[in-house]
């Protein structure tokens, strides 16, 4: 669970699935995106409980959002539909449980609402909300500053105050006529300077003189049907030029294991169950998807190369609307080229082995890679949960 380490334990109640009402509670509204977005919201339940013990949640839910006290009216895997053309196929299911959730809490208004990530179905729910009166927070601010700028005129409709992971979005937002807070980002909070490689390795059954790479092909399954592959060739084409390389691939989800199981088919790799955090930490070098693991693994201070594929037209789309020089977080948070980084028919396995193999024989080379790497890590530490949450109670007690 993502909580700040330097705050309170929790207060959750004995019974945290049940819902009760109770008069003068604290009612709030959630709905968060995917398994992302459930660890942010149960953190925010968690640290609004702190304050207002008896506060009240519903919403779509995720199982740690389920587990804090949230009643759940849906589940956040439902949402979770990446890219332009991919979600195509979605849309129906997904327009039904926006009219549903419109209509519940239009019937049965929250004191406040906050809708976690999934922008593309929560601002048109958050705008609703906020013409029926009801105050509307939205935390994770959209990539509007990379990508899709037109959507800065829905956010103004939509939402009342948003929060943002990343500083260098409020201030974009505020610029744009947004009101919005930075509140830093949990994963900072949670990831701490003492990474125990050492025995993280002995743990994981890996010898100590042997260089280790990390493989994170990703979270989904068309994330990882489009990288795994090209990782696997690339670890191949490493392991030509240094034998004694270790691997390990974290697998985000059970549903991934048959996936991810071919894997062992061509290289001698050790997968882990869910363990993305370890494998980085236990790791000399990190090839990776463009993503929320490439901020994990800056925070870890390890050093990466990381890769992206979309479908062949969401790729062309995305192209035409991108406003940005960089992709991946490390890069847009320093401001210049940090890591490398390869998208779409530039992530070859030839270009990523080469990347790897830099990084793993010029120690000099990564060093100064992750050498800024602190920087940002302190600049985030905020106790994002703890701050979110009093900005939520003070949208709701307005």
């Amino acid at each position: 669970m993502m909580t700040c380490f330097a705050c309170a334990a929790s207060s959750k109640p004995a019974n945290a699935a049940s819902y009760v009402s109770v008069a003068g509670a604290l009612r709030i509204g959630l709905v968060a995106g995917e398994l992302s977005g459930d660890r942010l919201g149960a953190a925010l339940i968690e640290a609004i409980r702190r304050r207002h013990p008896q506060a009240q949640f519903e919403g779509i839910a995720g199982p740690g959002m389920r587990e804090a006290g949230c009643r759940a009216l849906g589940e956040a895997e439902q949402l979770g539909v990446m890219g332009l053309v991919e979600v195509l196929g979605h849309l129906p299911r997904l327009w039904r449980l926006r009219r549903k959730m419109i209509r519940h809490f239009r019937r049965q208004p929250p004191d406040v609402f906050v809708g976690i990530d999934a922008p593309d179905f929560n601002l048109t729910l958050e705008r609703s909300l906020k013409r029926a009166g009801i105050p509307t927070v939205h935390w994770v601010c959209p990539s509007v500053w990379a990508w899709r700028q037109y959507r800065l005129g829905k956010i103004r409709e939509s939402v009342d105050l948003m929060l943002t992971l990343l500083p260098f979005e409020a201030r974009f937002l505020e610029q744009h006529g947004v009101r919005a807070r930075f509140v830093g980002h949990p994963l900072a909070d949670e990831i701490t300077a003492d990474h125990r490689r050492e025995a993280l390795r002995e743990r994981l059954g890996l010898a100590a003189d042997r260089p280790c790479v990390a493989i994170l092909p990703g979270s989904r399954r068309a994330e990882v049907k489009r990288l795994l592959p090209r990782f696997l060739q690339a670890a191949r084409l490493c392991q030509a030029q240094l034998a004694d390389l270790q691997w390990l691939l974290p697998v985000a989800s059970e549903d991934l294991l048959p996936v991810c199981r071919v894997a062992q088919d061509e290289l001698a790799v050790t997968l882990l169950p869910g363990q993305a955090r370890e494998a980085m930490a236990a790791a000399d070098v990190v090839l990776l998807a463009s993503g929320t693991a490439a901020l994990e693994c800056m925070l870890l201070e390890r050093p990466m190369v990381v890769a992206y594929r979309l479908h062949p037209l969401s790729y062309q789309l995305v192209k035409r609307l991108l406003r940005v020089p960089y992709v991946s977080l490390p890069n847009h948070l320093l401001g210049t080229r940090q890591v490398p980084e390869y998208l779409q028919d530039d992530a070859t396995p030839e270009k990523l082995a080469a990347a790897l193999l830099e990084l793993l024989g010029d120690t000099g080379k990564a060093a100064r890679q992750i050498e800024p790497f602190a920087g940002v890590h302190a600049e985030l530490r905020r106790c994002a949960a703890q701050q979110a949450a009093q900005h939520v109670i003070d949208e709701g007690r307005q």
